[in-house]
């Protein structure tokens, strides 16, 4: 980042470097902001700037009353750019996995500025909470977030204090059976809360799985989260014709927020403990079930 400037045009500017290396020229603050991550329009409203929030993709559920009034501007992987344009942003945010490169390419050939993230681990999610705040005109209010992950990641060490990871098998699709290998920020989330991501080894980084490999590689934890792919309670019995595996055999086959695992931004803070508390297990849940889980 650097410092202010006008530019000629009287209004004030600040220079951002994005994740690609591009230098980004954005108002000081922006004014008309176009979300194209769903997680970062989270983290906008957190950070006060909501209201100059115009333009979001159809993924966009949170927070509720705060999108319910934006326009949407399609999808990630296919948003509207001629709506995007009319919008006349002063600023998009975009993400290398999430978003396309040509769609990128051709905002910022526009003229619009578009500013790139690619957060690959839990640490770089709380950094990007500070970046935000720089990049949005409130500092204060991104070192506040990021403040608040930093002390749940505190209260992570404490629980994983003493405890073995624990073997993790978490899906993202099925039909293919898909889960994530170690250069995913799913993985990194993984054994941030005390995981061990059976697939972490994979060369893919989204590796294709049959539930027999799954069965062989002997999980102790399955995680069946809501998205990409809406896992849910149904989902669970698949699972029980593998019953010598660990996972089946202590009942630990769980549903849980998908957002714990791919939302960086303010709700990390209750995501890891909770996720955490599922992963290494709370023996006082009713039942042996897990605390937090939605099974």
């Amino acid at each position: 980042m650097e410092g202010l400037g006008s530019g000629g045009t009287g209004v004030q500017t600040r220079r951002f470097c994005d994740v690609l290396g591009r230098e980004v020229t954005v108002p000081h603050p922006p004014r008309r902001i176009v979300s194209l991550i769903p997680s970062v329009t989270e983290i906008c409203f957190a950070l006060g700037a909501g209201d100059r929030v115009v333009g979001v993709t159809r993924f966009c559920t949170e927070p509720p009353a705060g999108v319910a009034g934006k326009a949407r501007v399609g999808g990630e992987k296919n948003p509207d750019l001629s709506l995007i344009r009319r919008l006349q942003p002063d600023l998009v945010i975009a993400n290398v996995e999430e978003n396309r490169k040509p769609d990128v390419e051709a905002l910022a050939g526009s003229g619009i500025p578009v500013y790139v993230i690619y957060p690959r681990t839990v640490g770089e999610g709380v950094g990007l909470l500070r970046n935000l705040g720089e990049l949005l005109g409130d500092p204060g209010a991104g070192e506040a977030l990021a403040a608040r992950v930093e002390v749940a990641l505190e209260e992570v060490e404490g629980l994983r204090a003493g405890q073995a990871p624990v073997r993790v098998f978490c899906p993202i699709w099925k039909n293919p059976w898909m889960a994530c290998n170690r250069d995913t920020y799913v993985h990194a989330v993984l054994v941030a809360c005390g995981g061990e991501n059976i697939t972490a080894e994979s060369p893919e980084r989204y590796p294709r799985v049959t539930l027999e490999e799954v069965a062989a590689a002997a999980p102790e934890v399955i995680l069946l989260p809501d998205e990409p792919f809406r896992f849910g309670p149904k989902h669970i019995p698949l699972f029980h014709a593998f019953p010598a595996m660990p996972a089946v055999r202590a009942g630990r086959v769980h549903c849980i927020d998908g957002k714990w695992l791919s939302w960086y931004g303010p709700r990390m803070a209750e995501a890891l403990p909770a996720l955490t508390r599922v992963i290494l297990g709370d023996p006082g849940a009713p039942g042996g079930r897990m605390a937090g889980t939605r099974s």
